[in-house]
């Protein structure tokens, strides 16, 4: 989670604006407002948060209360593995976005370390109880809706281990590998952008009134009265 946070720190370093919507808490440890020059960060949260120094709305990811076009950027921690419709947290995320605003989201990689843990696990306890969606899938659902991505980067290279010893003697495979076993990280961090695509109104052509092809102009005539005596 620490790690998620640098990441997230990282890609809101270029971004401006007035308001960011964060759907969920990245953690128990997420209760300060992230160092962005966005002026206004609303959290989101459909239950009771752990606790946070910033304005929060409760309600669900799939029926934001927000106007439509109104946001600057969202960040979506871990959201749409646990929704149940994710693709609709997506359309509510697009509309509430700006056009050229910012999406932030991670999510579990279902091919690396994590998801063996996952299919070894028998708790349905998050994060193992959560339906994890690939980069490629994602990045597919997001085309659709118009957005590209930016950025993409990985987390949790090492398999997830509750013991903090073990994880320190696997440390030394982060080293070893040297970045060749990122797409088996546990979690992948990407920045997306919303495009809108711009329609050039094409200008008619002024129709004039149809000509009569011929020699010239036919004169107007007038009727000749005979009158009789």
């Amino acid at each position: 989670m620490a790690n998620e946070r640098r990441l997230f720190e990282r890609m809101l370093g270029d971004l401006f604006g007035f308001y960011l919507v964060q759907l969920g808490q990245i953690g128990p440890s997420d209760r300060d407002p992230l160092p962005t020059r966005i002026r206004g960060q609303v959290l989101l949260e459909p239950g009771i948060p752990f606790g946070t120094g910033r304005p929060m709305v409760r309600a669900d990811a799939a029926r934001i209360p927000i106007g439509n076009d109104s946001v600057d950027a969202v960040l979506a921690p871990h959201v749409l593995e646990f929704a149940e419709d994710p693709r609709r947290v997506l359309r509510e995320i697009e509309r509430i976005l700006i056009p050229e605003g910012r999406l932030l989201i991670s999510g579990f990689n279902p091919w690396g370390w994590w998801a063996l843990r996952k299919l070894g696990s028998s708790r349905r306890l998050p994060p193992w109880s959560g339906r994890f969606i690939s980069l490629h899938r994602l990045s597919d659902w997001l085309g659709l809706l118009g957005f590209d991505i930016e950025y993409r980067t990985w987390a949790a290279e090492l398999p997830p281990c509750a013991n903090g010893t073990a994880l320190k003697q696997l440390s030394f495979l982060q080293r070893w590998s040297n970045g060749r076993w990122l797409p088996f990280a546990g979690v992948y961090v990407i920045r997306a952008v919303k495009r809108v695509a711009t329609l050039t109104p094409l200008k008619v052509p002024w129709a004039g009134r149809p000509r009569i092809r011929g020699a010239g102009a036919i004169e107007p005539t007038v009727r000749a009265h005979q009158t009789t005596e």
